[in-house]
């Protein structure tokens, strides 16, 4: 490009795409330039937050095709809802072919998609649309998890060998909008929303720094799915009053596990432990990841921070989430994360996309990765649903959709 500054538009402005909005305070080289959903005040609230952090003069739009139309937008991320994923890229691909527009890149945000047919025809339309791609998953950007890695290899590996496990989990009280409880729209419940963070993130651990993500062969899935909490009716009964989604007659998982076996380039077996869960009791989301190997381990835990507050019982606090994303309680020790999009890597996966479609270079996290983290994932329902190992390079994952998002998985009945 021979700009020295990336204009770029959203779709969506739900919670994540506010998250990445404040992000773009600590980017350089970025402005936020636009944003379109089909809320047109939410739209018009997102652009105005923008403003007022003084990340770009962005406005809303009324139209994906605006937008890419407009000559200061230079890239889009996609931030919407899973469900809209195919049509938000078609129409951006429809503007592009029909020479209404140019853009240099498209970042999506996590999942790509809500099965591997789904993903595959992401990546097959990126492609088509002739950009860059990226893949936004921002706890490989944790700065934990980056600097975790880079000195335990340092240190660690190169003198004891390898790492050979990874743990990853997420886990808090439960998504923030209705779409993200309906398995129809949002393709599951926790293990889509949020193990395809924890896999990803294992991953990343695992991979030796100086080699790709083709240098572990997954082989073998094994997962576990369960309704713990929010099918109970009590329950299920807030979910209907708060949402309007059934959860007695249409549940979705609320904890999963999975344990997925890989092998590496030299034959070495790695383990990747993911836990995720909407059914989490405690101060709010809770992000943990470890590393071990023959001589050392890392480990963090989003949740030990620098900072905490004590508000004793006579305080009569009001709701909110300005301690901690998801926050769960206002009385007590209550743990206080102070930059929540730096920490949580969204600083920094900003600021590698943004670098990374100015230089006219692929990100490294991009849309091949989404394909394989939804193959994963895919491979883990598949196990849930047979009760059984799934063997990763075998298994016909091209056409599978799970129970959970065909309304057809209820553990009760």
């Amino acid at each position: 490009m021979t700009t020295r500054t990336l204009g770029i538009g959203f779709i969506g402005s739900g919670f994540v795409t506010r998250f990445h909005i404040q992000s773009f305070v600590a980017v350089r080289d970025a402005e936020v330039r636009g944003v379109w959903s089909p809320n047109a005040a939410h739209a018009g609230e997102a652009a105005a937050l923008a403003r007022d952090l003084g990340v770009g003069e962005a406005r809303p739009f009324e139209s994906i095709a605006g937008m890419v139309a407009d000559p200061s937008i230079d890239a889009i991320w996609i931030c919407g809802p899973n469900h809209q994923r195919i049509a938000n890229m078609e129409a951006i691909l429809e503007s592009l072919e029909a020479k209404r527009g140019e853009l240099v890149g498209i970042a999506c945000e996590k999942p790509l998609a809500r099965n591997v047919a789904e993903a595959k025809r992401m990546r097959g339309l990126v492609h088509r649309a002739g950009v860059l791609d990226g893949y936004l998953e921002n706890q490989v950007f944790s700065p934990a998890v980056v600097r975790g890695k880079e000195l335990l290899w340092a240190r660690g590996a190169r003198l004891a060998g390898r790492p050979y496990l990874a743990r990853a989990a997420e886990e808090h009280s439960g998504p923030h909008a209705s779409w993200f409880w309906r398995g129809d729209l949002q393709g599951g419940g926790v293990l889509n929303d949020m193990m395809c963070h924890s896999i990803e993130t294992a991953r990343f651990l695992l991979t030796d720094p100086r080699k790709s993500r083709t240098s572990l062969l997954p082989k073998k899935v094994t997962a576990q799915i369960a309704c713990l909490k929010w099918q109970r009716p009590e329950y299920a009964r807030r979910l209907m009053a708060a949402y309007g989604v059934d959860y007695e007659r249409s549940p979705s998982e609320d904890f999963a596990r999975a344990l997925l076996e890989y092998v590496d380039d030299a034959g070495e077996p790695l383990i990747v432990e993911a836990t995720t869960s909407w059914s989490y009791v405690g101060p709010g989301l809770r992000l943990s990841m470890e590393l071990l190997g023959p001589e050392y381990s890392m480990n963090v835990n989003t949740l030990s921070t620098e900072l905490s507050l004590f508000f004793s019982r006579e305080l009569r606090q009001s709701s909110g989430e300005d301690l901690v994303e998801k926050q769960n309680a206002e009385l007590g020790l209550m743990p206080v994360v102070t930059d929540e999009t730096a920490s949580y890597g969204y600083v920094d996966e900003n600021r590698h996309m943004v670098r990374s479609f100015l230089r006219g270079e692929r990100p490294r996290e991009n849309f091949d990765d989404g394909v394989n983290v939804t193959e994963l994932l895919m491979a883990a329902y598949m196990s849930a649903e047979r009760d059984a190992a799934v063997d990763f390079r075998s298994a016909p994952l091209d056409d599978f959709v799970p129970q959970v998002a065909r309304g057809l998985w209820n553990p009760r009945r």
